[in-house]
């Protein structure tokens, strides 16, 4: 069961200006980043900080054409796409790199996919960089519960996490977002984004009685 009354809108004017506000955070967060700390790893799996910043930047440049023109010639390899474009974006120098992100801070372009997936990128990737760095970054809970229901409806095959959520009655403790039946694994929007997303969280992030399996399961206990 999913309740949207706590949730805010996907339309475009909802949206982008919430993107953008969050690439100009993360750009405000980065530029007195040590040249040491753009190797430390991210909770992307084989990804450094660096990484994803040069994939958040490719992202942001993909259009729909380019998405589709792009997925062809990596023969349909979703990940054999993203390290090109990770590749393609990131340059020999940190500071060079984030010239790349000013560059795209106020893009509307994105592949061929709910805008909601604006929203995920702009939060997960986000906490990819901050959290192995120490930054703390209070986000938009109403915009991450759109972010977290588009991403509990899509299979992990699509970058979602319908398959993680499954089995599970999730609540969102700073928004109304409500789904699922099983035990009930509570924690903020943000923590069950991630969770879903296939992110690892700490054990203080979620409570309830299906939180001490839910993380087992999560590989994070």
């Amino acid at each position: 069961m999913l309740f949207n009354s706590g949730m805010a809108s996907s339309k475009p004017s909802t949206v982008w200006p919430v993107v953008h506000h969050e690439r100009r955070a993360l750009l405000k967060d980065l530029e007195p980043l040590p040249a040491a700390q753009w190797q430390t790893p991210s909770l992307c799996a084989g990804w450094n900080v660096h990484d994803v910043l040069a994939h958040v930047i490719d992202s942001a440049k993909t259009t729909r054409l380019s998405f589709i023109r792009r997925l062809v010639a990596s023969r349909m390899d979703f990940d054999r796409d993203n390290a090109v474009g990770v590749e393609r974006e990131k340059t020999r120098e940190p500071a060079q790199t984030l010239n790349g992100l000013r560059a795209v801070l106020s893009r509307t372009s994105g592949p061929p996919a709910s805008l909601a997936t604006r929203l995920v990128e702009a939060f997960v990737h986000g906490e990819d960089i901050r959290r192995p760095l120490g930054i703390h970054r209070d986000y938009p809970a109403e915009h991450v519960a759109t972010a977290l229901s588009y991403q509990v409806k899509t299979t992990t095959k699509m970058g979602g996490g319908k398959e993680i959520a499954e089995g599970w009655r999730l609540v969102a403790t700073d928004t109304s977002f409500r789904h699922g039946n099983g035990p009930a694994v509570e924690g903020s929007a943000l923590a069950l984004l991630l969770a879903v997303s296939g992110r690892p969280i700490g054990p203080h992030e979620v409570s309830g009685p299906g939180a001490p399996v839910f993380l087992q399961r999560l590989g994070n206990a």
